[in-house]
């Protein structure tokens, strides 16, 4: 079992060479019933692909990767989606993109040591609320900042990666005030704002088991 892990490792390490990209690892479930609901992990009928590609080996075990499709998303039962709306979230420069779009895919970074792969991935999610209201006041969209922690089990046999924990955080920023106040305007800035004001970033484990497959 030993001398089969040394194998594996040799092999996982060749493959994420930087000199060949492509190398994947992939999870196929289902599109998340409720897009936006993060505590909501119930599957629709929409097939989808969580997909995190190497696209740079930046040494000591720390990888640049690609995620397309989103994250899995679960919580106390076996109920287990791909969330693909707030994983990967908004992007847009005015003068360039008018209104925010939704993201296709965005980076991730990634540490292996041999046995544990951890995966770190932040994105920007609006309801491009934003609007002006009568007397001159104003609300800015609500933006909220998600950060995912992956952490997998390698399984050699399997060629596989097994996910053990996700370390979810998400932030809030609102601004909102009017030109005729003395004060014009007042900003929400919440760097943990997950089911209450003020929260601590929830460490999730599944019930069901999600595996990853190396490709």
């Amino acid at each position: 079992m030993k001398l089969m892990k040394v194998l594996a490792l040799a092999l996982f390490s060749f493959l994420f060479q930087s000199n060949v990209f492509g190398t994947s690892i992939v999870y196929n479930g289902f599109e998340c019933l409720n897009a936006v609901d993060t505590n909501d992990p119930t599957p629709k009928g929409t097939p989808v692909q969580s997909k995190f590609e190497v696209i740079q080996d930046a040494g000591d075990g720390i990888y640049r990767l690609s995620l397309t499709g989103g994250i899995p998303r679960f919580n106390n039962n076996h109920d287990v989606c791909i969330d693909n709306a707030t994983a990967i979230g908004y992007s847009g420069i005015p003068a360039v993109d008018g209104l925010p779009q939704p993201l296709e895919a965005i980076h991730a970074t990634a540490y292996f040591n041999g046995q544990a792969l951890i995966i770190v991935v932040s994105s920007l999610y609006t309801d491009l609320s934003g609007r002006r209201n009568p007397f001159s006041s104003f609300n800015t969209s609500l933006v909220f900042a998600f950060t995912n922690t992956l952490i997998f089990d390698f399984n050699p046999r399997a060629s596989s990666f097994s996910l053990k924990k996700v370390i979810r955080n998400r932030g809030f920023t609102n601004t909102s005030g009017s030109t005729n106040s003395i004060t014009p305007f007042l900003e929400t800035i919440l760097p943990s704002f997950n089911d209450e004001v003020q929260d601590k970033p929830k460490v999730l484990t599944p019930i069901a088991r999600i595996e990853f497959l190396l490709e």
